[in-house]
């Protein structure tokens, strides 16, 4: 026997209506399974099938026009059948959009997260797992931007899958989101916010809450002096050398910035993380002479599994700042969760090789838990602070526009830019 799919908003959309209407329905090629939609959809696989949506209680079959015929009463009930089975059957109904998250309810409150709108930047092994977590809590609202590609080398930590090679991270992270929550509002910018601080700032603008998993300092300084100007709350998180640990970052107005956390040298990124050869040799983690055998030992990314806890920290702020002022069953976590930072480690390597063994820690740091950081905001951040003081330093002004040197230490340009010099 075949299964039947049908879309519960899209019942309710034809039941309303008074003319029948052609769909189409997708079969999961020898599951025995067929999706029922009143329009075309794009990326859909399978077996494409003809189907012809009529008013009335009962489906018949009086043509050969098309394969299924779906005939849906006044209620709302609907039946199916086909030319190789034409008795009617019942199909399964995706719930309507009221009804979708009904087992989160107490949890969290999806009423209010259907209305809220989240800005992911950066959609590799952090951002994918983040936006489609969030698609499953029922935010209702997404913006994503990425400008770059499922490649090979991404599998092994992100969502994607191999049928998903040479495609915009944008776009298979929107089938992602509207595969779990098919009634989310997604828009799509497949841009370099670096090149494009005019739409980061627009969006930031519009947004309840901005998740930065980008992999590089130069944009989380831009997006948090994006955040800083328009008083937005944003959640930052990163792995450092082969996800031997990562920290999670968490800006609320009045409180510190990404800058305060980081220090001056926001520039320098030598420790962190580095997932893609071409990235890090543009942004100056790999150096221009380093040979392509040196350049492959360095690109060695941490286990999917190393990067989960920090995604899941990322999530469960998310979810805290999307439900406040609302009573829900993670309320509580608002009064535990009161850090600005936090720190993660996985293994005893590297930076963390003085951590105790995890069997013998006694008191002393160990791996496999969270650390709170309490921290300031700092009066001197060149980025936020009220009195900033900017560190000259060789080699801290380089790549710096002029302009933001001027603006952040109430300086004249030519004066920035003689900094610069």
């Amino acid at each position: 026997m075949i299964t039947y799919c049908l879309y519960g908003e899209e019942v309710k959309k034809f039941a309303s209506s008074s003319e029948n209407c052609i769909g189409v329905g997708y079969e999961w090629e020898g599951e025995s399974v067929v999706h029922l939609r009143l329009a075309p959809q794009a990326h859909s696989f399978g077996i494409v099938r003809s189907v012809l949506f009529i008013h009335g209680t009962r489906p018949k079959f009086d043509s050969d026009s098309s394969d299924i015929i779906v005939s849906v009463d006044e209620d709302g009930k609907a039946l199916v059948c086909s030319k190789d089975d034409i008795s009617p059957i019942e199909p399964i109904i995706i719930p309507s959009r009221e009804n979708l998250y009904s087992r989160s309810k107490g949890l969290i409150e999806v009423g209010i997260l259907e209305g809220k709108r989240v800005l992911i930047i950066g959609l590799g092994s952090f951002g994918s797992q983040i936006a489609i977590e969030l698609a499953k809590s029922g935010v209702g609202h997404f913006a994503l931007m990425d400008f770059d590609r499922v490649e090979l080398h991404n599998l092994v930590r992100h969502t994607a899958y191999l049928n998903d090679l040479g495609r915009l991270k944008t776009d298979f992270i929107k089938d992602c989101i509207l595969g779990k929550n098919p009634y989310a509002e997604v828009d799509l910018f497949p841009i370099n916010i670096n090149e494009h601080l005019d739409i980061l700032d627009a969006e930031i603008k519009k947004a309840d809450l901005v998740i930065c998993a980008t992999d590089n300092n130069q944009s989380r300084y831009n997006i948090s002096e994006a955040l800083v100007k328009n008083q937005t709350v944003g959640i930052f998180g990163r792995a450092i050398t082969r996800a031997e640990g990562g920290d999670v970052f968490r800006y609320r107005p009045g409180g510190p910035c990404y800058v305060c956390m980081i220090g001056g040298q926001w520039y320098n990124s030598m420790s962190e993380e580095i997932t893609n050869e071409v990235s890090a040799r543009a942004n100056g983690q790999i150096a221009a002479y380093t040979s392509p055998e040196e350049a492959d030992a360095m690109v060695q990314v941490g286990l999917s599994s190393d990067i989960e806890p920090m995604c899941n920290m990322m999530v469960k702020l998310s979810l805290i700042e999307l439900s406040r002022g609302s009573e829900s069953g993670i309320s509580s976590l608002d009064d535990e969760l009161v850090f600005p930072a936090y720190l993660w480690v996985n293994r005893r390597e590297r930076h963390y090789s003085e951590f105790a063994p995890f069997n013998k820690c006694a008191n002393r740091p160990t791996i496999m838990r969270w650390y709170g950081i309490a921290l300031s905001r700092n009066e001197h951040c060149a980025l936020c602070g009220d009195a900033p003081i900017l560190d000259t330093g060789e080699g801290f002004l380089k790549d710096i526009d002029p302009e933001l040197v001027k603006i952040h230490n109430d300086i004249d340009l030519e004066t920035a830019e003689r900094l610069m010099d």
